[in-house]
């Protein structure tokens, strides 16, 4: 599925869109700037990956600090089967620089 822009992100977050959003930094990232995503470390995805199992046909918005590690959370996740991944363009770097 098509990336996702930061701007297009902003505005969903802004009008309070409800959508699967998931946050792959460490957690001491995660805790220092949180935009209120799920927070599953990129390490972690594939011992955890069942706590998302139920996302796996419905859009679910992928971010880290830069949208590497986030770019293979999406490969990771796509080769379990999930259909509808969007990793953040940029991530919260980008986003933060709006």
């Amino acid at each position: 599925m098509e990336d996702i822009t930061v701007s297009e992100l902003k505005d969903r977050l802004d009008r309070g869109e409800k959508f699967h959003f998931l946050d792959v930094r460490e957690e001491w990232e995660y805790e220092e700037d949180n935009l209120g995503a799920e927070n599953i470390p990129l390490g972690e995805l594939p011992h955890r990956i069942s706590e998302i199992a139920d996302y796996k046909d419905e859009e679910i918005v992928v971010h880290c600090r830069s949208g590497a590690r986030s770019g293979n959370a999406k490969k990771f996740m796509e080769s379990k089967g999930f259909s509808q991944v969007r990793n953040v363009t940029g991530g919260i770097l980008a986003y933060r620089a709006l």
